[in-house]
C-alpha cells in the first residue's frame, strides 16, 4: 500500500497552500465565512457537518491563522469565527475555483455567481498579472521555474523540463 505524501515535506508554494486549504470541508468553511457566516452553529446548520469535524476544521482554521476565535457572548461564552486578513487574502482563490466550476456549467445550471455588489451585474473574473494587465489563463505563455530560494532539486527539476503545460517546447537554459 503506497504511502501517503507528507505536503510539508514538498518543495513547493502550491503544497504549502494547499496543506492549508485543500481539504473539502476547509473550503466550504472558508466559502460561509465569505458569505458572513461566523458562529459555530450557522456552519453546522449550512452545511450539515458533524460537530466533531466541523471543531477539527475550525481549530485548524484558527492554527493556520486563517480564522481567529473572538467570544461573542458571556454567559455562557460563546465563540465566533471572523476571518483574519491572511484568511481574507484567499478570496482571489475561492474567487477563481468558483469561476472554474461555473465555466463547465451551462448559466442555468449555476447555484452561484458572482457580481457586482453595487450593479448586481455578474462578472467573469480572471487572474491577471499586475504588472502587464495581461491575463495568465494562457499556459503555454506562462510557465513556473524555479525562484530564488529553489533548491539544487527544485532547479534541476525546472533546468530539465522540455515542453511547458500545452505541450510547447520551453528553454529553461
Amino acid at each position: 500500500m503506497p504511502s501517503r505524501i507528507n505536503l510539508g515535506d514538498r518543495e513547493s508554494p502550491l503544497c504549502a497552500a494547499a496543506q492549508h486549504v485543500c481539504e473539502w470541508w476547509t473550503l466550504l468553511i472558508l466559502q460561509d465565512a465569505f458569505d458572513g457566516y461566523s458562529r459555530f452553529d450557522e456552519f453546522q446548520e449550512n452545511l450539515g457537518i458533524s460537530s466533531s469535524m466541523l471543531t477539527t476544521r475550525l481549530k485548524a482554521l484558527v492554527a493556520d491563522g486563517l480564522l481567529e476565535r473572538r467570544p461573542y457572548q458571556t454567559n455562557p461564552v460563546r465563540h465566533e469565527y471572523v476571518l483574519t486578513a491572511l484568511g481574507r487574502s484567499l478570496w482571489p482563490v475561492i474567487v477563481a475555483l468558483t469561476a472554474w466550476g461555473n465555466s463547465r456549467l451551462t448559466p442555468e445550471e449555476r447555484s452561484m455567481v458572482l457580481v457586482d455588489g453595487a450593479t448586481g451585474e455578474e462578472v467573469d473574473p480572471v487572474v491577471v498579472d499586475a504588472a502587464t494587465g495581461r491575463r495568465l489563463d494562457d499556459s503555454d505563455t506562462y510557465v513556473f521555474t524555479a525562484g530564488p530560494a529553489a533548491s539544487d532539486a527544485m532547479r534541476d527539476r525546472y533546468r530539465h523540463r522540455r515542453r511547458g503545460p500545452g505541450g510547447v517546447a520551453v528553454d529553461q537554459g
